[in-house]
């Protein structure tokens, strides 16, 4: 029997190109309080500590959590890690670069998710309805829609009835 050595499990990521500056998109992505603006499942981020952030966050079935997160590094313009304050090997772990695009008022960002249980874990939270790779697109692809144009209206991968265009006084009910 041959044992081939352990290799690094493919983590969850995306790309998407932002019609911004650098420092405005990393200062808004750095503000974690804005992180519900554009994220699928997390309600509200509340700043408890120098870098750590309680969130709340509506799972599949409409089950709700909190979670703490922490943010292990930072350099300005350029990348933030953060993860989940779970017990080693169950947490989660994000890490997002920054870097200019084609020309100044361009921002490209790519993110990394890495869940618990590598390989697992993603296959459990598809089929929980939440897989990794698709939400991180869909938060990205949101983060570019409400910097260029201040709203969001991908609802992909996101808690129903968080994102969408929706005007004042306008009430739909099925008869």
């Amino acid at each position: 029997m041959r044992h081939s050595p352990p290799r690094r499990d493919h983590p969850a990521e995306a790309r998407v190109t932002i019609e911004r500056r650098v420092a405005d998109v990393f200062d808004f992505y750095r503000d974690f309080r804005n992180l519900p603006r554009f994220l699928g499942d997390v309600m509200a981020s509340e700043q408890i500590g120098p870098a750590t952030f309680r969130w709340a966050i509506r799972g599949p079935l409409g089950v709700r959590l909190r979670s703490t997160v922490r943010l292990t590094e930072e350099r300005t313009n350029t990348l933030l890690r953060y993860e989940t304050t779970a017990a080693p090997g169950m947490r989660s772990r994000w890490t997002v670069r920054f870097a200019p695009g084609s020309d100044p008022g361009r921002t490209e960002v790519h993110e990394v998710l890495e869940t618990p249980f590598g390989r697992l874990g993603r296959i459990a939270l598809t089929l929980a309805g939440k897989p990794p790779a698709a939400e991180v697109a869909a938060n990205l692809r949101r983060l570019k829609q409400l910097l260029e144009t201040g709203e969001v209206t991908d609802t992909a991968h996101a808690v129903a009835g968080k994102f969408g265009r929706r005007s004042v006084g306008d009430h739909h009910h099925p008869d």
